[in-house]
């Protein structure tokens, strides 16, 4: 049986790296995570290990989320940010170079916050893509679902780079948009070089009033299009405390992901994850 391996999960300290994005309205996670509060998580839900994810696009946030979770054993690897316009391998090597650089695994941007609405289909971001794939590392995917199109369009051009999509694509669960999303999810899914994570989805509904009921038919869709060999558990932790904390959203995966064979459900709690952020 594979670990259970939650593929996305943040830490932040605020003084450090403040993070802008959190509004009055979020009152559960306006406060710090640091790492040692989310291995203790990770612990309480009976969840192996798992793969941190950046905030904020800047540079420094990777540095000491590195620095960090090097001695943290539950951490199997770091999705940090690097400017992919920039000089990709020189920053990748001095992060390599450094404390826990052996711990990154994958890149990410804040896509749909970035003043540029276009910024992921931009020339020299392209440029960093491939050199990424070159790097040997990933790229998670973070946009609205009305991007998804464009999306695959960028992911199509870089067939040598490995994505991952996160947040089954950021499904407007209380909008009118579920069409939109399905068929960018569908765009998505016809390349081969995706994976996709069964994470964020609670939060884009009601926080309050969600259900397994209501979330059943898109997890069921990403399974449709994906396959169990192209999906893999996240919690999106501590993000996932606005509806209802870790225990109950894992709890959801468990009953949404019940009809796997055990074969995929392996897959999906951890085995993907290590086979595509190759993790130790």
């Amino acid at each position: 049986m594979s670990p259970l391996i939650d593929s996305h999960l943040h830490v932040w300290e605020r003084e450090r790296h403040p993070q802008p994005w959190i509004s009055p309205a979020m009152s559960a996670i306006d406060r710090d995570f640091p790492p040692a509060t989310a291995v203790r998580q990770l612990a309480d839900a009976g969840v192996d290990g798992c793969v941190v994810v950046q905030c904020v696009n800047e540079l420094a946030e990777t540095v000491d989320l590195l620095a960090d979770t090097e001695h943290l054993a539950a951490v199997r690897g770091v999705v940090g940010w690097v400017d992919l316009a920039g000089d990709l391998p020189a920053q990748v090597s001095a992060l390599r170079a450094g404390p826990g650089g052996a711990r990154l695994v994958g890149v990410r941007h804040v896509t749909f916050a970035d003043p540029d609405p276009a910024w992921l289909q931009r020339p020299d971001v392209g440029r960093g893509l491939t050199a990424l794939g070159e790097a040997g590392l990933t790229f998670d995917v973070l946009v609205a679902h009305h991007q998804l199109a464009a999306a695959a369009d960028v992911v199509r051009r870089h067939p040598g780079t490995s994505f991952v999509l996160d947040h089954l694509g950021k499904v407007p669960m209380t909008s009118t948009e579920l069409v939109t999303w399905a068929r960018g999810l569908t765009a998505v899914a016809e390349c081969p070089n995706v994976t996709l994570k069964v994470s964020g989805v609670v939060t884009e509904d009601r926080w309050d009033a969600w259900s397994v009921e209501r979330l059943r038919p898109v997890v069921d869709h990403a399974l449709a299009l994906f396959g169990a060999d192209r999906l893999m558990f996240g919690s999106d932790w501590p993000v996932v405390e606005l509806a209802g904390g870790y225990r109950r959203w894992l709890e959801a995966y468990r009953e949404l992901t019940d009809h796997l064979t055990p074969a995929e459900r392996d897959a999906v709690d951890g085995g993907n994850a290590v086979r595509v952020y190759g993790l130790a």
